[in-house]
């Protein structure tokens, strides 16, 4: 299987993908309901991109009834 490049997203980006706010996804992340972040300085997260993709096609299948 090869490599899969992973590129990282601020919160702001998550944000507008998801059409969230900030304490709606913290509520998600803490529910075990949406991909966790990683830490990536002293005060600084990033969420990891083809996650939030994932999620975001899960919950489309989800709402047309398909198996994703």
């Amino acid at each position: 299987m090869p490599h899969q490049v992973k590129s990282l997203i601020r919160l702001p980006e998550v944000q507008r993908r998801t059409g969230y706010g900030k304490a709606w996804l913290y509520k998600l992340i803490a529910q075990g309901r949406f991909p966790k972040p990683i830490k990536i300085g002293i005060r600084s997260i990033a969420f990891i991109e083809c996650e939030v993709d994932e999620w975001i096609n899960q919950r489309i299948a989800d709402s047309r009834g398909e198996v994703a």
